[in-house]
């Protein structure tokens, strides 16, 4: 891992995502990226053909700049042992469209942000912040609930149903450097309907595990069943039993009007797990 990136509205959720990041990156020993998204009323569609005064632009990005230092401050202050270099940066634009140029200008390794969902027809018209993020952004992507405990990350659960077995194990690389540097478990977690299992199933598993650990080179990869023939409510009860620390999985897009309505699974739980959400995109 080199460089965290952290986006911020300054809100009461992005404050506490910001902190969660800040304490991973000590723990991790890399770098930080603070980012805001200024959004400029003539540029948003509902707003109309509105000519917005160039003294209006200076004062908008006057005040991200002015709050993104006080972020940092806050982040640095008291702060022992290892210290970040903490960048900041504002652009205008969408948050998706901000953070991806901040990544292709930078080595952006993880995005870390709070989960935010709008409510009301205004909510289904605009779009899920978190759902568009998860859909947008180009690196693996940690979504921090407001409620999520600041504790040691001492077990990782990554959620596969195996009908991507040669994609998972690709974004299950990825997480090793993770979990590595935060000393973490990694719990391979499949929730099953029983009607579905097989004993040449289980063989199969075994054997994607030996394979996985061996070219890993990380012997803290565990293996769970959870039986339940709803994925969502199976990963619930995992997230609130099964003693995870963060929940990892892989966003695969589904056609553009099963999207809109229902999102994919990795979606559905971003709208109200209570614990650390890391996104990895699809690999192409």
């Amino acid at each position: 891992m080199k460089i965290l990136l952290i986006p911020t509205d300054f809100s009461a959720n992005a404050k506490h995502a910001a902190e969660y990041g800040y304490r991973l990156a000590k723990k991790m020993k890399t770098a930080v990226v603070l980012c805001n998204a200024v959004i400029i009323p003539a540029e948003i569609p509902q707003a109309g053909f509105v000519a917005w005064p160039m003294e209006e632009y200076d004062v908008l990005m006057n005040d991200s700049t002015d709050e993104l230092k006080k972020l940092k401050a806050w982040l640095e202050q008291g702060s022992k042992g290892f210290k970040p270099a903490v960048t900041c940066f504002n652009e205008v634009g969408a948050t998706t469209d901000v953070v991806n140029d901040i990544i292709a200008k930078n080595k952006i390794d993880l995005v870390v942000m709070g989960t935010h969902v709008a409510g009301g027809l205004s909510g289904f018209l605009l779009g899920n912040h978190s759902r568009i993020m998860i859909d947008g952004v180009s690196k693996p992507l940690l979504l921090v609930p407001g409620q999520a405990p600041d504790t040691q990350v001492k077990k990782i659960a990554f959620a596969t149903d195996f009908k991507h077995p040669d994609k998972d194990l690709d974004s299950i690389y990825d997480l090793v450097p993770l979990a590595k540097s935060l000393g973490a478990d990694i719990l391979l977690t499949h929730v099953y309907d029983e009607k579905k299992q097989s004993p040449e199933f289980q063989k199969w598993v075994k054997q994607f595990l030996t394979e996985l650990s061996d070219k890993s080179n990380y012997d803290q990869i565990y293996y769970r069943l959870v039986k339940n023939n709803q994925t969502e409510n199976g990963l619930d009860w995992l997230c609130a039993n099964g003693q995870i620390d963060m929940l990892a999985m892989v966003h695969r897009p589904h056609n553009f009007f099963d999207n809109l309505l229902n999102g994919s699974h990795t979606q559905k739980m971003a709208a109200h797990i209570s614990i650390p959400l890391l996104v990895f995109p699809e690999k192409r």
